[in-house]
Formats: structure tokens, C-alpha cells, sequence
């Protein structure tokens, strides 16, 4: 065991030294590390360097903790904490940095990316590997090698010419000279002086390699100015061409600072608007109504059976386009409501030989909820799913086209990114609506990029900007703010009043100057646990409700032969209009039509023409219009003259005359009638195909059965089997819970007493990673002995998988072949079969 003390030697060391709070710490930030839960702490360290966990942990640092570790990249190891600050604050302090420094530093601290004291403080060997300077992969601070590394391949004699130039004395190896030169270079006055007898064009020639990239070409007979600085090693050659600024003369010319700009403090998310937070609520609220008749209507319209599914998965760009027509909104937007309905376990392949896409069983039961219930459910589904509609109609890694409901849409980080946007949210005051580019350039601070995408094309900042767009498509914000409901949904708190805007006038609007909210930064809150999600869905599913329109019960006739539903109608009113009647146009009233084709389509359903008048007077808030009463009344009468069956199909008629007209007609060559009595006409056609063909050229004839009654045509509600909705793939493993995190911090620290625990000597030696290894006459013995003094042993096992383990007990009972003991390592009593211990060995005393 290390002293507290003495500083760590090591990772492993330091972690030793930690309560289990900073243990559990590091676990909730970094859950790869317990996944399997190590054996001890110098497994837990030795995970803790790897490669892949360390770029996982870089890559979810914030901009000012990512910097700090960029600039320890480039400082000594180890790096005493003034030099870090001088490198972060430059010679001049910056006092933002000052004070902001040590909680960075903490951070990476907490993640075991930096470890030992203030004096000694080293990053992860892999973290550095990662971020320190190389010619194949630049820093981030623009900093190239240290002069140490520059001359590793000059010759000494060369290195003592570029000292004497310089102005210092010669030395007797080339290893002081390079200490010398280094010297000089950090050395402010010195090179103040050095620096101020360069040419002109010398300075601008440093100027432009400053900040870098620090590399640049030379020919093989350098200018006059390019040779000064070469001569006093101000630039070092590092292949033929090209030379490099050496870091310490960098640092100089920068007065310390490792970054151009450090960036101790997060951006503020500025406001765009500001409204009252009724108009907010309220115009969310519209749209909370308008997703939830959107996905009805979407599903109306494959109710009996909707697009094909392609054989490579997902649904075809030609069948995303009719499904826009009938939305009436944009491809992107129908995109999205369709993989909404999907990630809501609404709809599904059927998977039948044909597969189709169709309503699922949830569907009928998510119709019969009320409609605040109807619309958290989507809302829910919609903060938690990782599929990503913005991603359609683009191109995967393998230059596939992705489409909706197709495979590839997963995008793990969505959640947390939708998450983080509406939190940012509401933090702004209550009815504040932020600009954009202040949200994005936040969470650029938050996850700054590592790699060499551009600015504003990185996925983060996409998902960011197609998070603002659906949240206000789905109502979870009105006019760019989060609403009340929104918020519950967050389960945030309680949100800071806003100054009362001023009253709307003409010239109000967005644009209009506003009073900037000074408020401190929103900190990250983690997404809620299943349990406490389904508490704040609730909760904002009850917010909803009482701003939700009623269902009306009525329509307004007109002479036109249209109707007009003032507002939202009841279910089984708005199925039955939607027999009768054509859907002409959307919006605030929904404006019906009354044409033949759909006075027939009712007439079909089996309804009368008594039923439909006494529907209409029953539903009208206005007389029914006397067009509109000659219109059922035509279509009735001549509703079911023709009578068709299967002859193939037959069409029959009580009156002559017409079926010499149909006869006669050139229309209808093409079904190759033939009259087999003067009322009746026969076909190869299909009942169907007559049926069309027949309405087509003007006729209403009506199906029958085989018995002669006239078929009832109704919508056949096609439904996929059972189905589950898709699960959200995980951004790596899932944070543990309080549960989990104190038994692997048990299991840890129990295992990392057996590793490193003094034992008495047995008379056989064993390394630190081997298993105790003593007869079985020897372990009995000293078991039994345990028993009888009280003591502690450290055995190693083998259980029934032959899986070999270290584990510290206090034996409590010897007996048939067993030991009993309490097990320091699970916590907890348990019984070993003697036979599956390999060896024993008593615990030294303190």
C-alpha cells in the first residue's frame, strides 16, 4: 500500500488513494470502465490508458478542458501547476483562465486523464500520445516539436555552429547544447534582445508560423532572412525543405500561451424573442394538436395496407413522395412524422410474403387514449429514439441512399444532443426564445470537434439544428421557446421569470430589439432514468390537456355544396364526414367537399339516403342546402340499378334501355360485353374491373352476392401483428446505477486488497498476478486454523467455468469438504468447495 503522503508513482497509485466518491465519480463518467468490473485497481488503471476509453473520455470534455489537457500535452512530464498555468494564461495572467483553471484541471483529474499532485502532474501516457505534436498529426495549439526533438538527428557540430551564432558559448557534447539553447529560448529578456536584432522580414516570417501550422519549405539556398533565423536555430530543418519552429521560441513569441484563445467561459445562450408564456403554451399547444391529427391521417391513409417495403429495408423515395402529397407538407417533414409514428411502435412491416408497412395493434389502443396521453407518448418516443429523420435522403459510409424506415437512421448520440438543446432551453427565461447560432456555438463549447470536419457540417450541430426544428413541429416549443409542457417533459425545474415584454404593436415581431438576459450557464443535466422519464411524460401530458381545443360535434353546411368544421371534430363525426365528404382543405377549419364519387363511397358503406339527411340535419349547425339534398337523392336513385356479380361478372338491369346504352357506347369495347337476356349483360372482366369500368362511364352500379343482396363495401383495417417499438441503440455502455456503482466499487476495492495485501511467507514464492498455490492437506490446515484464531486469508479460486480469481475470507466453518467464510471481496458470506481452492495464504499483520 502507498503512503498518502508520498506521491504516486502511478495511475494504479493514485486511483488507490481515492474515497469511493471520486471513485464513483470517474465510474459515472467513464461506464466503459466497469464493463466487465476489473478484478482490482491496477486493472481499472490499466483500462483507464487505453486508447479506446481515453479518445471516448477526450472526446466528452468541454472546450476549456479539452484545452488544458491540449496544453499539458505540450508542457513538461511531469508539469508542475504554474508552468500549466503560465501556459493556459500567458505571462500576463488572464484572470478569467486563473480562476477557471483549476476546475478543468479537476475534471481531468475526476476522469483519470491527469493524476498526481500540483507539483507532479502527469496526463494519461495515451492522452498525450493523442494530443502532443507530431508532423503527421498537428496539435490543436499549433506548437511543433521542442527543440530537444528538433536536433535529435543534426550533428553535434552543426548544433555548436547555431550555438555560437546564437551568442552563447560553446559546450563540450551536444547534449548541454541543446540545454543551453533551450535555455536561451525560454528565457524572456535574452530572446527579447535576440529577437529584436532580426531582420524585418525574419519577424514576419516568425509571425506566420507563430500560430501555426509551424511548419514550411525552404529551398536549398535560403534568402538572407531565412538563413538568420536557421543560423541561430529560430527555425530547425526537420527533413530536406522544410523546417519547424521549435516550440519553447513559439511560446515566446506568444508570451506563454499555448492557445491563441483560450475559452474559460461557455458561450451564453443569447435571446432571439421574448413572448408571454401563455402565447407560448398556446401556440405550442396548436401544434401538439396538429402532430397528433398529422400521424392520424399518416396512418388513415395506410390503414388498409400501406407502401411496399423494399427488399433492402425502408420505404421508397417515389412512396415518401405520395405520402407528402397526401400530409401536404415537404418530403423532410413527412419523413419525420412517418419515422415518428414508427419510433412511437405505431406502425410496422406486417411481415407477410408482400411486406407492407400498416398500423400496428398500439395504434387502436393509442386512438382510444385522450388526446394530451395520445400526444406524450409521441413526445417521449421522439426525446428517446436515436433513429434520425434529418439523415434521409442522404448517403451512409458505403455511398447507400438512406431512407425512411430503412436501416442506418441510428444515431446514438441524438438523445442526449436533444436532451442537452431543450435544457439549454429552458434555462433562458420563461417564454424567451434563443437564436440558433448561440445554441450551437454552446454545444460546440461543450463537445468541441476533434477531427477535421467543418464547422456547422459536424453531426452534433446537425442533430442540434433538426432538434429546434421538430421540437417545434411536434409543440414542445411555440414560436422557439419551451413551452410549459416542454419542460415537464425535461423534468426541469421551475423556470426564471422574464422581464414582462412589451405590449405587441405593428412593427413587433423577432426582429425587434430586445433587453439581453444576463443569467448564469445552464449546467448539464443527464437524461432522466426510464422510471423518473414515464413521471415527467405524465406530467406534461396534464399540463397539455386543459390547452388543447374540445372536440366539436357540429359543421357549418353551405350552398356550395361544402362543409366547414370550425375546429376539431369528435372521432366517430369526423370517420363518418370523412366517408361522405372529401377533405378540401386543412388548417384552423377543416373545409369539406360533397361530390357523387363520394356520396357513392357512403352509399357503398351500406348508409341510405334517409341516413345521410338525418346525419347531416343531426351534425348541421345550418339547414342542410337544397343542392346538397338533390345530390344524395340523384346518387341514391340511381345507386344500385346496375347490379354486378361474378358470371366471370355479370351485370344485370330491371330496365332494358340502359344496358342497350351501356351496349352501345364505345367506352365500353373494352369490357366485351354481351347480353345474355335483355337484362342482363355478361363479361370475361372481373367484377372489380367492371365495376370501374362502369363508373367511369358515368353509371353508380352496385356489387352483389352470390345470393343476389347488394354487397356493403367497407374499409378493411389492416393490422400488422403484434409489435414492439424500436429500441434506441446506446452511445456506448449505459451510465451504471447508485446500485451497481457501490457493488463494482465493493467488488474493486475487495479484489485490490487480495492483489496487494503482505502475506506471510508460505515457503513458496509468488508474483504479484499468480494465484496461492499449497497442497491440500496445507490448505485444510490453515483454514481450520482461521476458523479457530479469527484471521483472514487470501486463497485464489477456480469456480465451475474455470475462471481463476483472488479472493480475501474469513473462514467461519471447515466441514464436508467446505469452508465457509465471509468473503471480502463479494461482501458477503458464501461456501467454496475445498477442491476448487488452489492455495492459501495468511495475511500479513500491520
Amino acid at each position: 500500500m502507498s503512503n498518502p503522503a508520498t506521491p504516486p508513482r502511478s495511475l494504479a497509485e493514485a486511483l488507490r488513494a481515492r474515497d469511493d466518491a471520486s471513485l464513483a465519480v470517474l465510474l459515472r463518467a467513464r461506464p466503459d470502465l466497469i464493463t466487465p468490473v476489473p478484478t482490482d485497481l491496477t486493472q481499472l488503471a490499466t483500462r483507464a490508458g487505453t486508447r479506446a476509453s481515453v479518445l471516448r473520455a477526450l472526446e466528452r470534455l468541454d472546450r476549456f478542458a479539452l484545452q488544458t489537457a491540449e496544453a499539458l500535452a505540450v508542457a513538461g512530464d511531469p508539469a508542475p501547476y504554474p508552468e500549466l498555468l503560465r501556459l493556459m494564461a500567458g505571462d500576463d495572467g488572464d484572470p478569467a483562465v486563473t480562476a477557471a483553471l483549476p476546475a478543468a484541471l479537476g475534471a481531468l483529474r475526476d476522469q483519470a486523464l491527469v493524476w498526481g499532485d500540483d507539483e507532479r502532474l502527469r496526463l494519461v501516457r495515451t492522452a498525450r500520445e493523442v494530443l502532443a505534436p507530431s508532423p503527421q498529426h498537428p496539435s490543436p495549439t499549433g506548437l511543433g516539436p521542442t527543440v530537444r526533438e528538433a536536433t535529435s538527428g543534426m550533428s553535434p557540430g552543426r548544433i555548436q555552429e547555431i550555438l555560437t551564432t546564437a551568442g552563447l558559448p560553446s559546450t563540450h557534447d551536444p547534449v548541454s547544447a541543446v540545454d543551453a539553447l533551450t535555455k536561451l529560448f525560454g528565457h524572456r529578456r535574452k530572446m527579447a534582445r535576440l529577437l529584436a536584432a532580426a531582420p524585418a522580414e525574419s519577424r514576419e516570417v516568425l509571425g506566420r508560423l507563430v500560430w501555426g501550422p509551424p511548419y514550411g519549405q525552404v529551398t536549398p539556398e535560403p534568402a538572407a532572412h531565412l538563413r538568420w533565423l536557421l543560423d541561430r536555430g529560430l527555425l530547425l530543418p526537420t527533413s530536406p525543405g522544410t523546417v519547424v519552429l521549435p516550440r519553447e521560441v513559439a511560446l515566446h513569441l506568444r508570451e506563454g500561451r499555448a492557445h491563441r484563445a483560450p475559452e474559460p467561459v461557455p458561450p451564453a445562450v443569447e435571446p432571439a424573442a421574448t413572448h408571454r408564456p401563455q402565447v407560448v403554451d398556446a401556440t405550442a399547444a396548436g401544434q401538439a394538436y396538429t402532430a397528433l391529427a398529422t400521424v392520424e391521417e399518416l396512418l388513415k391513409d395506410w390503414d388498409e395496407g400501406g407502401p411496399s417495403v423494399l427488399r433492402a429495408g425502408g420505404l421508397s423515395v417515389r412512396d415518401l413522395k405520395r405520402t407528402a402529397v397526401a400530409l401536404d407538407v415537404p418530403e423532410p417533414v413527412a419523413a419525420f412524422w412517418v419515422e415518428l409514428a414508427y419510433g412511437a411502435g405505431l406502425l410496422a412491416s406486417d411481415g407477410e410474403a408482400d411486406e407492407r408497412y400498416a398500423a400496428t395493434p398500439a395504434y387502436d389502443e393509442w386512438l382510444d387514449r385522450p388526446p394530451a396521453e395520445r400526444w406524450a407518448q409521441l413526445a417521449e418516443a421522439w426525446l428517446t429514439a436515436t433513429r434520425t429523420p434529418g439523415l434521409i435522403g442522404g448517403r451512409d459510409a458505403k455511398d447507400r441512399a438512406l431512407s425512411a424506415l430503412g436501416p442506418g437512421l441510428d444515431r446514438s448520440a441524438a438523445p442526449e444532443v436533444r436532451h442537452r438543446v431543450l435544457t439549454l432551453l429552458a434555462g433562458l427565461p420563461e417564454g424567451t426564445a434563443p437564436g440558433a447560432e448561440s445554441v450551437l456555438a454552446r454545444l460546440r463549447w461543450e463537445r468541441p470537434l476533434r477531427g477535421p470536419q467543418q464547422q456547422g457540417d459536424d453531426l452534433r450541430t446537425r442533430l442540434a439544428r433538426w432538434t429546434l426544428s421538430e421540437a417545434e413541429l411536434l409543440g414542445v416549443t411555440g414560436r422557439g421557446a419551451l413551452s410549459a409542457h416542454g419542460r415537464a417533459l425535461l423534468g426541469a425545474p421551475a423556470p426564471a421569470k422574464a422581464a414582462e415584454p412589451p405590449p405587441a404593436g405593428p412593427g413587433s415581431g423577432p426582429g425587434d430589439k430586445l433587453p439581453v438576459h444576463h443569467h448564469r450557464p445552464v449546467p448539464a443535466r443527464e437524461p432522466l432514468s426510464p422510471p423518473e422519464q414515464a413521471v415527467a411524460t405524465a406530467t406534461a401530458g396534464r399540463l397539455l390537456a386543459p390547452l388543447l381545443p374540445e372536440p366539436l360535434d357540429h359543421v357549418l353546411l353551405q350552398a356550395d355544396l361544402t362543409a366547414v368544421a370550425p375546429g376539431p371534430l369528435r372521432r366517430p363525426l369526423a370517420e363518418a364526414l370523412g366517408v361522405l365528404a372529401d377533405v378540401e382543405s386543412k388548417g384552423g377549419a377543416t373545409v369539406y367537399r360533397f361530390t357523387p364519387a363520394s356520396v357513392r363511397r357512403a352509399l357503398d358503406a351500406g348508409r341510405t339516403a334517409a341516413d345521410l339527411h338525418d346525419f347531416l340535419t343531426t351534425h348541421s349547425r345550418t339547414p342542410v342546402p337544397q343542392p346538397l339534398a338533390y345530390l344524395i337523392d340523384d346518387v341514391a336513385r340511381r345507386h344500385g340499378h346496375l347490379r354486378v356479380g361474378a358470371a366471370s361478372a355479370y351485370v344485370r338491369c330491371d330496365d332494358d334501355t340502359v344496358l342497350g346504352e351501356i351496349m352501345a357506347d364505345k367506352r365500353a369495347a373494352a369490357l366485351r360485353l354481351r347480353r345474355l337476356a335483355p337484362t342482363v349483360l355478361a363479361t370475361q372482366a372481373d367484377p372489380a374491373t367492371l365495376l370501374e369500368g362502369l363508373r367511369a362511364m358515368g353509371y353508380a352500379p352496385a356489387a352483389e352476392s352470390a345470393e343476389g343482396d347488394v354487397l356493403i363495401t367497407r374499409a378493411h383495417a389492416h393490422r400488422t401483428p403484434p409489435r414492439t417499438a424500436p429500441e434506441p441503440v446506446p452511445d456506448g455502455p449505459p451510465a451504471p446505477d447508485p446500485t451497481l456503482l457501490a457493488a463494482a466499487i465493493r467488488a474493486i476495492r475487495a479484489g485490490d486488497l487480495a492483489a496487494t495485501t503482505p502475506r506471510k511467507p508460505t515457503g513458496t514464492t509468488v508474483s504479484g498476478g499468480e494465484l496461492p498455490r499449497t497442497t491440500a492437506a496445507e490448505t485444510l490446515a490453515t483454514m481450520q486454523a482461521a476458523v479457530l484464531t479469527g484471521g483472514t486469508l487470501w486463497i485464489g479460486y477456480v469456480n465451475a467455468e474455470g475462471t481463476a480469481s483472488q479472493r480475501v475470507i474469513a473462514p467461519i466453518r471447515v466441514e464436508g469438504g467446505f469452508v465457509t467464510a465471509y468473503d471480502h471481496t463479494a461482501d458477503e458470506v458464501r461456501t467454496y468447495p475445498l477442491h476448487r481452492v488452489t492455495g492459501v495464504a495468511e495475511l500479513a499483520e500491520d
